[in-house]
């Protein structure tokens, strides 16, 4: 069953998962380092562009630095949760989505 969930507010980005071991993966981070992931979570929606945690956000480099989703490629970027947990996610500007 689908869960439905509540549209950005204030010009947030939307958050989709683009595989189910994405979304499995992003429950696990969560359990380990619940105020982390929420940081992640926050950072994520907000407007990409401005990098305001450049300490834990940036962008991927070489051949991460895009990735093909739905035949288009976008802008691939991380986000250091823990010191062992990456969080890789594509923005898609014209949907602002990630």
């Amino acid at each position: 069953m689908a869960t439905s969930r509540p549209p950005p507010l204030n010009g947030a980005w939307r958050l989709r998962f683009a595989t189910n071991e994405a979304a499995k993966g992003w429950g696990e981070l969560g359990s380990e380092a619940p105020g982390n992931t929420r940081r992640c979570f926050d950072a994520l929606r907000k407007d990409l562009a401005s990098h305001r945690d450049t300490g834990r956000q940036h962008r991927l480099r070489g051949r991460l630095s895009t990735g093909n989703l739905g035949g288009r490629d976008l802008s691939q970027q991380g986000y250091e949760v823990t010191s062992g947990g990456r969080v890789r996610h594509l923005v898609d500007g014209a949907r602002r989505t990630v």
